[in-house]
């Protein structure tokens, strides 16, 4: 699985021009999911997130976990970041899971959020979206499982 994910004061996503959902502070996430990719990267990729040391406390930058802060998620698909570009001129997908299986680990990732008890919003799987985003920092991290 592959995550962009980045530290946002707020976000939100649109589907026709209307805002479907939104969070404040927290973290957006793209996520990716690979053909290969099972349960156990999406739940080792939920963890290293909810874990993930991005907030200041005042004194220290890196030093709270979101769960610290009490942070809200985002959770938007995005299969583009299987996108290969190293030959030709269009990206090639191959890597990716083919949809029905992509939703289900996407949703098991999301339900996994979830379970930390925090906010967790969600794009719509597969459509056309807006993502907004106030990116605080900037600050931005790509994660790949295995």
């Amino acid at each position: 699985m592959r995550a962009l994910l980045q530290r946002v004061l707020r976000g939100h996503v649109a589907v026709n021009g209307e805002i479907i959902s939104k969070i404040n502070k927290g973290y957006v996430i793209l996520l990716g999911v690979g053909k290969n990719d099972t349960e156990k990267d999406a739940d080792s990729l939920a963890s290293k997130i909810l874990d993930l040391r991005l907030f200041p406390d005042g004194e220290k930058e890196n030093h709270l976990s979101i769960r610290d802060v009490g942070g809200e998620l985002l959770v938007v698909s995005q299969f583009t970041l299987y996108g290969d570009v190293r030959k030709g001129r269009r990206p090639s997908f191959d890597q990716a899971m083919p949809g029905p299986e992509a939703k289900k680990l996407y949703e098991f990732f999301v339900e996994r959020l979830r379970k930390s008890g925090l906010t967790v919003a969600t794009g719509v799987f597969g459509a056309m979206m807006e993502v907004e985003l106030v990116n605080w920092g900037p600050y931005t991290i790509w994660i790949e499982t295995p």
